[in-house]
Protein backbone atom coordinates (compact mmCIF):
# COMPACT_ATOMS: atom_id res chain seq x y z
CA UNK A 1 0.00 0.00 0.00
CA UNK A 2 2.90 2.72 0.99
CA UNK A 3 4.39 1.57 -2.45
CA UNK A 4 1.58 2.13 -4.36
CA UNK A 5 0.77 5.86 -2.88
CA UNK A 6 4.62 6.94 -3.15
CA UNK A 7 4.12 5.47 -6.56
CA UNK A 8 0.62 7.44 -7.21
CA UNK A 9 2.38 10.73 -5.58
CA UNK A 10 5.34 10.34 -8.27
CA UNK A 11 2.85 9.78 -11.18
CA UNK A 12 0.98 12.46 -10.40
CA UNK A 13 4.14 15.25 -9.28
CA UNK A 14 6.15 14.37 -12.30
CA UNK A 15 4.26 12.80 -15.66
CA UNK A 16 3.00 14.67 -18.47
CA UNK A 17 0.28 12.20 -18.84
CA UNK A 18 -0.98 12.80 -15.04
CA UNK A 19 -0.70 17.01 -16.21
CA UNK A 20 -2.87 16.14 -19.81
CA UNK A 21 -5.22 14.33 -17.71
CA UNK A 22 -5.89 17.38 -15.35
CA UNK A 23 -6.17 19.69 -18.41
CA UNK A 24 -8.44 17.23 -19.53
CA UNK A 25 -10.45 16.86 -16.55
CA UNK A 26 -10.44 20.93 -16.51
CA UNK A 27 -12.03 21.66 -20.21
CA UNK A 28 -14.52 18.40 -19.83
CA UNK A 29 -16.30 19.48 -17.01
CA UNK A 30 -16.67 23.00 -18.53
CA UNK A 31 -17.68 22.03 -21.78
CA UNK A 32 -20.35 19.59 -20.23
CA UNK A 33 -21.55 23.31 -18.29
CA UNK A 34 -21.75 24.96 -21.70
CA UNK A 35 -24.53 21.69 -22.95
CA UNK A 36 -26.51 23.52 -19.88
CA UNK A 37 -28.44 25.87 -22.00
CA UNK A 38 -28.66 29.27 -19.32
CA UNK A 39 -30.59 32.31 -20.96
CA UNK A 40 -28.87 35.44 -20.09
CA UNK A 41 -30.22 37.31 -17.06
CA UNK A 42 -30.09 40.13 -15.00
CA UNK A 43 -25.84 41.46 -15.85
CA UNK A 44 -25.60 38.78 -18.45
CA UNK A 45 -28.62 40.04 -20.35
CA UNK A 46 -27.18 43.57 -20.04
CA UNK A 47 -23.71 42.43 -21.65
CA UNK A 48 -25.15 40.12 -24.27
CA UNK A 49 -27.62 42.07 -25.71
CA UNK A 50 -24.96 45.44 -25.92
CA UNK A 51 -22.02 42.86 -27.15
CA UNK A 52 -25.17 42.05 -29.73
CA UNK A 53 -25.57 45.58 -30.86
CA UNK A 54 -21.51 46.09 -31.02
CA UNK A 55 -21.34 42.95 -33.23
CA UNK A 56 -24.33 44.89 -35.48
CA UNK A 57 -22.22 47.71 -35.81
CA UNK A 58 -24.40 49.53 -33.87
CA UNK A 59 -22.78 51.48 -31.32
CA UNK A 60 -22.59 50.86 -27.47
CA UNK A 61 -25.80 51.97 -26.30
CA UNK A 62 -27.76 52.69 -23.26
CA UNK A 63 -31.64 51.22 -22.93
CA UNK A 64 -33.28 53.84 -25.30
CA UNK A 65 -30.75 53.73 -27.91
CA UNK A 66 -28.54 56.57 -26.42
CA UNK A 67 -24.76 56.75 -26.34
CA UNK A 68 -23.86 55.02 -22.70
CA UNK A 69 -20.66 54.48 -20.72
CA UNK A 70 -22.47 53.37 -17.38
CA UNK A 71 -20.67 50.13 -17.52
CA UNK A 72 -17.20 49.04 -18.79
CA UNK A 73 -17.30 48.10 -22.33
CA UNK A 74 -14.09 45.43 -22.44
CA UNK A 75 -16.32 42.65 -21.83
CA UNK A 76 -18.83 43.14 -24.30
CA UNK A 77 -15.84 44.50 -26.84
CA UNK A 78 -14.12 41.12 -26.98
CA UNK A 79 -18.08 39.20 -26.77
CA UNK A 80 -18.92 41.48 -29.78
CA UNK A 81 -15.81 39.74 -31.90
CA UNK A 82 -17.01 36.44 -30.99
CA UNK A 83 -20.57 37.14 -31.77
CA UNK A 84 -19.45 38.69 -35.67
CA UNK A 85 -17.02 35.61 -35.64
CA UNK A 86 -19.37 32.31 -34.43
CA UNK A 87 -22.58 34.27 -34.36
CA UNK A 88 -24.65 35.77 -31.61
CA UNK A 89 -25.68 32.69 -29.15
CA UNK A 90 -25.31 31.10 -25.55
CA UNK A 91 -23.28 28.75 -27.07
CA UNK A 92 -20.50 31.70 -28.43
CA UNK A 93 -20.55 32.78 -25.22
CA UNK A 94 -19.41 29.62 -23.88
CA UNK A 95 -16.75 28.77 -26.37
CA UNK A 96 -14.80 31.87 -25.66
CA UNK A 97 -15.61 31.60 -21.68
CA UNK A 98 -14.41 27.99 -22.40
CA UNK A 99 -11.08 29.09 -24.33
CA UNK A 100 -10.53 31.58 -21.39
CA UNK A 101 -11.04 29.47 -18.49
CA UNK A 102 -8.86 26.89 -20.53
CA UNK A 103 -6.14 29.57 -20.79
CA UNK A 104 -6.34 30.77 -16.70
CA UNK A 105 -6.04 27.16 -15.90
CA UNK A 106 -2.72 27.14 -17.50
CA UNK A 107 -1.26 30.32 -16.14
CA UNK A 108 -3.00 28.81 -13.08
CA UNK A 109 -0.49 25.88 -12.95
CA UNK A 110 2.24 28.05 -14.06
CA UNK A 111 2.26 31.13 -11.97
CA UNK A 112 1.90 28.62 -9.02
CA UNK A 113 5.09 26.97 -9.89
CA UNK A 114 6.75 30.07 -9.91
CA UNK A 115 4.95 31.69 -6.76
CA UNK A 116 5.62 28.58 -4.55
CA UNK A 117 8.03 26.52 -6.49
CA UNK A 118 6.42 23.57 -6.10
CA UNK A 119 5.39 21.70 -9.59
CA UNK A 120 3.41 18.88 -6.69
CA UNK A 121 1.52 22.39 -5.69
CA UNK A 122 1.04 23.74 -8.95
CA UNK A 123 -1.03 20.49 -10.06
CA UNK A 124 -2.94 20.07 -6.93
CA UNK A 125 -3.96 23.60 -7.05
CA UNK A 126 -5.22 22.98 -10.89
CA UNK A 127 -6.97 19.83 -9.72
CA UNK A 128 -8.79 21.91 -7.09
CA UNK A 129 -9.80 24.38 -9.67
CA UNK A 130 -10.84 22.08 -11.99
CA UNK A 131 -13.40 20.76 -9.64
CA UNK A 132 -14.77 23.40 -7.91
CA UNK A 133 -18.31 23.60 -8.93
CA UNK A 134 -18.54 27.66 -8.77
CA UNK A 135 -16.00 27.60 -11.09
CA UNK A 136 -17.75 25.74 -13.42
CA UNK A 137 -20.99 27.03 -13.43
CA UNK A 138 -19.86 29.86 -14.81
CA UNK A 139 -18.61 28.95 -18.06
CA UNK A 140 -22.14 29.41 -20.26
CA UNK A 141 -22.62 32.84 -18.81
CA UNK A 142 -22.66 36.57 -20.25
CA UNK A 143 -21.16 37.78 -17.26
CA UNK A 144 -17.62 39.28 -16.46
CA UNK A 145 -15.76 36.51 -14.18
CA UNK A 146 -14.21 34.38 -16.44
CA UNK A 147 -12.64 36.62 -19.22
CA UNK A 148 -11.45 39.01 -16.37
CA UNK A 149 -9.91 36.35 -14.57
CA UNK A 150 -8.02 35.13 -17.42
CA UNK A 151 -6.74 38.84 -17.43
CA UNK A 152 -5.74 39.03 -13.70
CA UNK A 153 -3.81 35.98 -14.12
CA UNK A 154 -2.29 37.09 -17.67
CA UNK A 155 -1.06 40.45 -16.10
CA UNK A 156 0.68 38.94 -13.13
CA UNK A 157 1.92 35.75 -14.72
CA UNK A 158 3.61 38.63 -17.42
CA UNK A 159 5.20 40.54 -14.41
CA UNK A 160 6.54 37.48 -12.20
CA UNK A 161 6.68 34.48 -14.69
CA UNK A 162 8.54 36.48 -17.83
CA UNK A 163 11.83 38.85 -18.02
CA UNK A 164 12.65 41.11 -20.43
CA UNK A 165 11.30 44.34 -21.30
CA UNK A 166 8.66 43.55 -23.83
CA UNK A 167 7.04 41.85 -20.61
CA UNK A 168 6.24 45.43 -19.19
CA UNK A 169 4.90 46.17 -22.45
CA UNK A 170 2.36 43.54 -22.61
CA UNK A 171 1.52 42.97 -19.18
CA UNK A 172 0.44 47.47 -19.40
CA UNK A 173 -1.65 46.01 -22.69
CA UNK A 174 -3.22 43.28 -20.49
CA UNK A 175 -4.34 45.57 -17.61
CA UNK A 176 -5.16 48.10 -19.55
CA UNK A 177 -7.96 45.51 -21.20
CA UNK A 178 -8.63 44.60 -17.93
CA UNK A 179 -9.26 48.04 -16.77
CA UNK A 180 -11.97 48.55 -19.43
CA UNK A 181 -13.45 45.35 -17.69
CA UNK A 182 -13.47 46.24 -14.32
CA UNK A 183 -12.23 49.80 -13.80
CA UNK A 184 -10.70 49.47 -10.37
CA UNK A 185 -8.04 46.75 -11.54
CA UNK A 186 -4.86 49.12 -12.05
CA UNK A 187 -4.79 49.14 -7.86
CA UNK A 188 -2.91 45.54 -8.44
CA UNK A 189 0.06 47.20 -10.41
CA UNK A 190 1.47 49.20 -7.11
CA UNK A 191 0.50 45.53 -5.05
CA UNK A 192 3.05 43.29 -7.32
CA UNK A 193 5.40 46.54 -7.30
CA UNK A 194 5.57 46.40 -3.57
CA UNK A 195 5.80 42.84 -3.27
CA UNK A 196 8.41 42.34 -5.66
CA UNK A 197 10.19 45.74 -4.12
CA UNK A 198 10.37 44.19 -0.69
CA UNK A 199 11.26 40.33 -1.52
CA UNK A 200 14.83 40.79 -1.75
CA UNK A 201 15.25 43.26 0.83
CA UNK A 202 17.41 46.01 -1.11
CA UNK A 203 14.68 48.46 -0.69
CA UNK A 204 16.54 51.97 -1.06
CA UNK A 205 18.47 50.85 -3.78
CA UNK A 206 15.75 49.15 -5.97
CA UNK A 207 12.87 51.40 -5.32
CA UNK A 208 13.45 54.16 -8.37
CA UNK A 209 13.51 51.32 -11.05
CA UNK A 210 10.27 49.49 -9.23
CA UNK A 211 8.45 53.10 -9.42
CA UNK A 212 9.57 53.47 -12.61
CA UNK A 213 8.59 50.19 -13.98
CA UNK A 214 5.53 50.17 -12.69
CA UNK A 215 4.95 53.86 -14.16
CA UNK A 216 5.48 52.63 -17.05
CA UNK A 217 3.38 49.73 -16.72
CA UNK A 218 0.17 52.22 -15.58
CA UNK A 219 1.35 54.29 -18.56
CA UNK A 220 0.67 51.48 -21.20
CA UNK A 221 -2.70 50.58 -19.52
CA UNK A 222 -3.77 54.51 -19.53
CA UNK A 223 -3.08 54.51 -23.37
CA UNK A 224 -5.42 51.60 -23.55
CA UNK A 225 -8.39 53.22 -21.91
CA UNK A 226 -7.69 56.71 -23.30
CA UNK A 227 -9.26 55.54 -26.62
CA UNK A 228 -12.31 54.62 -24.96
CA UNK A 229 -12.13 57.79 -22.78
CA UNK A 230 -11.86 59.83 -26.17
CA UNK A 231 -14.85 57.93 -27.28
CA UNK A 232 -16.42 58.90 -24.28
CA UNK A 233 -15.85 62.71 -25.02
CA UNK A 234 -16.40 62.69 -28.65
CA UNK A 235 -20.24 60.55 -27.92
CA UNK A 236 -21.60 61.88 -24.39
CA UNK A 237 -19.79 65.27 -24.01
CA UNK A 238 -17.78 64.97 -20.90
CA UNK A 239 -14.13 62.92 -20.08
CA UNK A 240 -15.46 59.36 -18.59
CA UNK A 241 -12.41 57.38 -17.98
CA UNK A 242 -13.93 54.39 -18.11
CA UNK A 243 -17.62 53.96 -16.83
CA UNK A 244 -20.82 55.84 -15.24
CA UNK A 245 -21.57 53.37 -12.56
CA UNK A 246 -19.20 54.52 -9.68
CA UNK A 247 -21.86 56.87 -7.75
CA UNK A 248 -24.52 54.77 -7.17
CA UNK A 249 -22.30 51.73 -6.98
CA UNK A 250 -20.77 53.67 -3.49
CA UNK A 251 -25.02 54.86 -2.20
CA UNK A 252 -25.83 51.34 -3.04
CA UNK A 253 -23.49 50.39 0.11
CA UNK A 254 -23.61 53.27 1.66
CA UNK A 255 -27.67 54.37 3.00
CA UNK A 256 -29.28 53.71 5.81
CA UNK A 257 -30.76 50.41 5.01
CA UNK A 258 -26.88 49.33 3.84
CA UNK A 259 -26.33 46.03 5.77
CA UNK A 260 -22.94 44.94 3.85
CA UNK A 261 -24.39 44.39 0.98
CA UNK A 262 -25.96 45.90 -2.52
CA UNK A 263 -29.17 47.52 -1.42
CA UNK A 264 -30.48 49.04 -4.52
CA UNK A 265 -34.26 48.79 -2.63
CA UNK A 266 -32.89 51.44 -0.62
CA UNK A 267 -35.11 54.98 -0.35
CA UNK A 268 -32.39 57.02 -0.82
CA UNK A 269 -31.49 54.87 -4.63
CA UNK A 270 -35.16 54.95 -5.09
CA UNK A 271 -35.85 58.78 -4.76
CA UNK A 272 -32.67 59.52 -6.67
CA UNK A 273 -33.61 56.90 -9.83
CA UNK A 274 -37.27 58.68 -9.67
CA UNK A 275 -35.64 62.04 -10.29
CA UNK A 276 -36.47 62.74 -14.10
CA UNK A 277 -34.25 65.21 -15.92
CA UNK A 278 -30.97 63.57 -15.04
CA UNK A 279 -28.51 62.68 -17.47
CA UNK A 280 -25.95 59.50 -17.34
CA UNK A 281 -22.88 61.43 -16.04
CA UNK A 282 -25.55 63.88 -14.07
CA UNK A 283 -27.10 60.93 -12.26
CA UNK A 284 -23.28 59.29 -11.20
CA UNK A 285 -22.55 62.93 -10.09
CA UNK A 286 -25.68 62.82 -7.65
CA UNK A 287 -25.70 59.25 -6.51
CA UNK A 288 -21.24 60.28 -5.86
CA UNK A 289 -22.38 63.02 -3.73
CA UNK A 290 -25.26 60.88 -1.80
CA UNK A 291 -22.98 58.41 -0.57
CA UNK A 292 -19.77 60.59 0.24
CA UNK A 293 -22.48 62.75 2.19
CA UNK A 294 -23.94 59.74 3.58
CA UNK A 295 -20.53 58.47 4.98
CA UNK A 296 -19.45 62.46 6.25
CA UNK A 297 -22.73 62.45 8.25
CA UNK A 298 -22.25 58.50 9.61
CA UNK A 299 -18.60 57.72 10.18
CA UNK A 300 -19.08 55.35 12.39
CA UNK A 301 -21.71 53.70 11.12
CA UNK A 302 -19.82 53.49 7.91
CA UNK A 303 -17.03 51.76 9.94
CA UNK A 304 -19.24 48.97 11.18
CA UNK A 305 -20.49 48.08 7.92
CA UNK A 306 -16.62 47.39 6.94
CA UNK A 307 -16.56 43.91 8.45
CA UNK A 308 -20.01 43.42 7.53
CA UNK A 309 -19.26 43.92 4.07
CA UNK A 310 -16.40 41.73 4.27
CA UNK A 311 -18.30 38.90 5.30
CA UNK A 312 -20.63 39.43 2.32
CA UNK A 313 -17.57 39.23 0.05
CA UNK A 314 -16.32 36.42 1.42
CA UNK A 315 -18.89 34.35 3.32
CA UNK A 316 -21.07 32.81 0.43
CA UNK A 317 -19.94 31.23 -2.51
CA UNK A 318 -22.09 29.92 -5.83
CA UNK A 319 -23.91 32.89 -6.85
CA UNK A 320 -22.61 31.38 -10.43
CA UNK A 321 -25.54 28.66 -9.43
CA UNK A 322 -28.00 31.58 -9.36
CA UNK A 323 -29.08 31.50 -13.17
CA UNK A 324 -29.81 28.21 -13.46
CA UNK A 325 -31.61 28.34 -10.96
CA UNK A 326 -33.74 31.28 -12.71
CA UNK A 327 -33.93 29.93 -15.77
CA UNK A 328 -32.72 26.69 -16.96
CA UNK A 329 -34.28 23.42 -18.27
CA UNK A 330 -31.64 21.45 -16.56
CA UNK A 331 -32.80 23.08 -12.89
CA UNK A 332 -36.24 22.55 -13.34
CA UNK A 333 -35.66 18.70 -14.65
CA UNK A 334 -33.29 18.23 -11.28
CA UNK A 335 -33.93 20.95 -8.60
CA UNK A 336 -32.73 18.90 -5.76
CA UNK A 337 -29.15 18.23 -7.64
CA UNK A 338 -28.99 22.12 -7.74
CA UNK A 339 -29.44 22.33 -4.06
CA UNK A 340 -27.11 19.19 -3.28
CA UNK A 341 -24.64 20.77 -5.43
CA UNK A 342 -24.65 24.26 -3.94
CA UNK A 343 -24.67 22.40 -0.62
CA UNK A 344 -20.97 20.59 -1.79
CA UNK A 345 -19.69 24.21 -3.20
CA UNK A 346 -20.18 26.00 -0.34
CA UNK A 347 -18.54 23.48 1.69
CA UNK A 348 -15.66 23.16 -0.97
CA UNK A 349 -15.28 26.88 -1.11
CA UNK A 350 -14.45 27.17 3.07
CA UNK A 351 -12.26 23.87 2.76
CA UNK A 352 -10.27 26.55 0.25
CA UNK A 353 -10.53 29.28 2.38
CA UNK A 354 -9.47 27.29 5.44
CA UNK A 355 -6.51 26.10 3.45
CA UNK A 356 -5.26 29.31 1.96
CA UNK A 357 -5.56 30.72 5.69
CA UNK A 358 -3.42 28.06 7.32
CA UNK A 359 -0.89 28.42 3.98
CA UNK A 360 0.02 31.68 4.90
CA UNK A 361 0.91 30.77 8.60
CA UNK A 362 2.73 27.90 7.70
CA UNK A 363 4.52 29.15 5.12
CA UNK A 364 5.84 32.03 7.47
CA UNK A 365 6.63 29.46 10.04
CA UNK A 366 9.18 27.96 7.73
CA UNK A 367 10.81 30.89 6.32
CA UNK A 368 11.84 31.98 10.14
CA UNK A 369 13.08 28.71 10.85
CA UNK A 370 14.91 28.59 7.80
CA UNK A 371 16.17 32.27 8.63
CA UNK A 372 14.95 32.97 4.84
CA UNK A 373 13.18 36.53 4.25
CA UNK A 374 9.90 35.95 4.82
CA UNK A 375 8.29 38.28 2.08
CA UNK A 376 8.38 36.78 -1.43
CA UNK A 377 5.84 35.99 -4.22
CA UNK A 378 3.89 33.49 -2.40
CA UNK A 379 2.63 36.48 -0.89
CA UNK A 380 0.98 37.36 -4.47
CA UNK A 381 -2.31 35.59 -3.30
CA UNK A 382 -2.96 37.26 -0.48
CA UNK A 383 -1.98 40.87 -1.91
CA UNK A 384 -4.69 39.57 -5.01
CA UNK A 385 -7.29 38.63 -1.71
CA UNK A 386 -6.61 42.15 -0.31
CA UNK A 387 -7.51 44.12 -3.35
CA UNK A 388 -11.24 43.45 -3.55
CA UNK A 389 -11.59 43.39 0.07
CA UNK A 390 -10.14 47.04 -0.05
CA UNK A 391 -12.86 47.95 -2.58
CA UNK A 392 -15.91 46.34 -0.74
CA UNK A 393 -15.06 48.28 2.67
CA UNK A 394 -15.57 51.09 0.89
CA UNK A 395 -18.40 50.26 -1.62
CA UNK A 396 -20.42 46.76 -0.94
CA UNK A 397 -19.60 43.07 -0.54
CA UNK A 398 -21.18 41.10 -3.13
CA UNK A 399 -19.95 37.22 -3.30
CA UNK A 400 -19.04 37.47 -7.03
CA UNK A 401 -16.04 39.68 -6.42
CA UNK A 402 -14.37 37.12 -4.78
CA UNK A 403 -14.06 34.93 -8.08
CA UNK A 404 -11.11 36.29 -9.44
CA UNK A 405 -9.19 35.64 -6.74
CA UNK A 406 -10.12 31.92 -6.25
CA UNK A 407 -7.47 30.64 -8.79
CA UNK A 408 -4.95 32.28 -6.49
CA UNK A 409 -6.83 30.58 -3.14
CA UNK A 410 -6.36 27.34 -5.23
CA UNK A 411 -2.45 28.26 -5.45
CA UNK A 412 -1.95 28.27 -1.81
CA UNK A 413 -4.26 25.72 -0.90
CA UNK A 414 -2.51 23.52 -3.77
CA UNK A 415 0.99 24.45 -1.88
CA UNK A 416 0.06 23.48 1.54
CA UNK A 417 -1.62 20.00 0.16
CA UNK A 418 1.86 19.23 -1.61
CA UNK A 419 3.62 20.24 1.78
CA UNK A 420 1.28 17.46 3.79
CA UNK A 421 1.79 14.75 1.31
CA UNK A 422 5.69 15.31 1.11
CA UNK A 423 5.70 14.88 4.97
CA UNK A 424 3.72 11.29 4.66
CA UNK A 425 5.68 10.60 2.14
CA UNK A 426 9.04 10.42 4.37
CA UNK A 427 6.85 8.11 6.98
CA UNK A 428 6.33 6.12 4.29
CA UNK A 429 9.53 6.26 2.85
Amino acid sequence: MKARFLSAQGWFATSRSALLALFALFTLLRAAAILMDVAPSSDAAWYYSRADMLAQGLGYLGDHGEPTAYWPPGWPLALSLAFRMLGTSTLTVGLLNLVCAVVAAWLTYDLARHVFGSELGARIALLLLAIYPNSILYVPQALTEVFYTTLLLGGCWLLIARKGALRLVLAGLVFGVATLVKAQTLLVVPVICLIGLLRDGQIVRRTPGVIARGAFIIAVAALVVASWTLRNHAAMGAWIPVSTNGGITLLTGNNDSARGGFTPEDAAVKALDARTGLNEMEYDAEASRLGKEWIKAHPAQFLKLMPMKLVRLWGPDGEGQWAYETDSAAYRAAPMAFTLLRVANQLWYFALLGLFAVAAVLMIRQRRAAETRVIDWWVLPYGIALYPSAIAMVFSGQSRFHYPVMPFVCMAAGWILAVWLGRLSKRHA
